[in-house]
């Protein structure tokens, strides 16, 4: 049984505030470093909407990376720290192509980098200063851009070749303790996201330029959580997907306060990997 023929209105939710990007003139852009003297940070301005934010719990099973863009997976893992790089990379890079290659089907999975984030209350989120902070602003990791981009980044010999089969930016997401109380991840339902409603975003690095999608509000977007994850489940999250035949390519999701969440609960801990996956149709 899909989405369709369920009742979402029935469910448990939260009204929780969700930042969407306000208007602006030009391409925004983001700098992931100090940026040049007189320069702002970023020209993506947030646009607060408090949304309905639906506790996917009893339809866990409905859901489909093809249609909706996000699946909740059991995936225990081995690793004892997931704050010690070595260990992440030997033993948990592994695990995570493998599980990938069988649950999605893959010919090839290969892993281009990961994230560890730790919310601390107040603190700016840094790349390169320590564990990350979670991501407060609705958007979408990749664009149709810069997803085939990242076959040619990170496999520039077989990427051409690569490119003429199907490909797809995959993010396993997964609490490193749990259950996970503080600063979920929510997702939207993509097959309520219209095309116009993703925004190509610069994000300007020392000596690159990636893009993402920051996202417009639209009032027909429809907001899934999975509350109180453990660290033996992971999310599936679609950041890119070259078919074009229908399935959602691209997958809205954010991180944001709870306001169900116990005053004590422990700060959010979790950590991505980021994927490409690839079929040779």
């Amino acid at each position: 049984m899909g989405l369709q023929e369920t009742k979402i209105e029935s469910l448990p939710f939260v009204t929780a505030e969700l930042n969407y990007l306000a208007p602006i003139d030009g391409k925004p852009r983001t700098y992931a470093f100090d940026p040049p003297p007189g320069e702002p940070k970023s020209t993506s301005l947030p646009e607060p909407h408090q949304v309905p934010v639906f506790d996917a719990r009893l339809i866990a099973q409905n859901f489909s990376l093809d249609r909706e863009g996000f699946a909740l997976v059991r995936h225990p893992t081995q690793v004892k720290d997931f704050y010690n790089d070595e260990e992440i990379r030997s033993v948990y890079y592994p695990a995570v192509e493998a599980f990938l290659r069988a649950t999605l089907k893959a010919d090839r999975v290969v892993i281009f980098d990961h994230t560890v984030r730790k919310r601390v209350e107040g603190a700016p989120d840094i790349r390169g200063g320590g564990p990350r902070q979670p991501a407060t602003r609705v958007h979408v990791d990749q664009t149709i851009a810069s997803g085939a981009n990242r076959v040619r980044e990170h496999l520039p010999d077989e990427a051409e070749e690569l490119l003429k089969g199907r490909v797809q930016v995959i993010n396993l997401w997964r609490p490193i303790r749990g259950p996970l109380r503080d600063s979920p991840l929510a997702m939207a339902d993509g097959t309520t996201v219209e095309p116009e409603d993703l925004v190509a975003s610069d994000l300007i690095y020392p000596n690159r330029r990636g893009e993402t999608y920051s996202v417009k509000y639209n009032p027909n977007h429809r907001w899934f959580y999975f509350p109180e994850m453990t660290p033996d489940e992971a999310l599936l999250l679609k950041c890119y997907d070259s078919a074009t035949d229908g399935r959602t390519r691209f997958g809205p999701h954010t991180a944001f306060a709870d306001p169900t969440t116990p005053a004590d609960a422990a700060p959010r801990e979790s950590i991505e990997v980021r994927t490409l996956v690839f079929h040779r149709q």
